[in-house]
């Protein structure tokens, strides 16, 4: 594969991660087989995954600085981070091996993309900075590693969406669990 396509390609995956993960979502729905404790616990995950998404968020200035504050003083990609996170916390929740596959697919092609896709554009943007901070250099000298988390940031990068996704996401599962239930139990043996 040439680069020039592999660069198209991962543009373009990166470009549509989002509207993917709508289609990848209904799938899954489709194909999950939840319980109440699969939910709980999948669920329990996810949440753990969207709090570091969250805090990421309330520290990223995008296209304004290379963020060094908060979770980016320990990772390069929080949000990512925690959307995989989130994406092994919605695997438990369905309770399905068919769902894990799919999920797992969706995230390494698109993440990965994602990362790929980003970094060029950091490094076009911010240059020897950028490459300093993937190299741990410039956190020692950086002024905004110590920024505090800012709820207003978060809300400019609008968090809020994936916070109501997961929500959205909980009450579907939970929906589909109870009324499986109540299928199998009245359908008999």
């Amino acid at each position: 594969m040439s680069d020039r396509f592999r660069g198209i390609l991962v543009a373009g995956l990166a470009r549509l991660r989002v509207a993917l993960g709508f289609v990848i979502g209904a799938l899954v729905f489709v194909l999950a087989r939840p319980s109440q404790a699969t939910v709980a616990a999948g669920m329990t995950l996810a949440a753990c995954g969207e709090a570091i998404r969250f805090w990421a968020a309330g520290h990223l200035q995008k296209s304004r600085e290379v963020t060094v504050s908060g979770p980016y003083r320990w990772t390069a990609h929080p949000l990512y981070l925690g959307s995989t996170i989130m994406g092994i916390g919605l695997a438990i929740a369905c309770a399905s091996v068919v769902v894990a596959l799919l999920i797992g697919v969706y995230l390494a092609t698109t993440v990965t993309a994602a990362i790929t896709s980003e970094e060029a554009y950091l490094r076009r943007m911010f240059g020897e900075q950028y490459d300093l901070y993937r190299h741990g250099v410039a956190l020692k000298r950086a002024s905004g590693s110590r920024r505090r988390f800012s709820l207003a940031q978060a809300m400019a990068n609008r968090e809020y969406r994936a916070v109501v996704g997961l929500v959205v996401a909980v009450l579907l599962l939970l929906l589909k669990a109870r009324y499986t239930r109540l299928f199998w139990q009245t359908a008999g043996p």
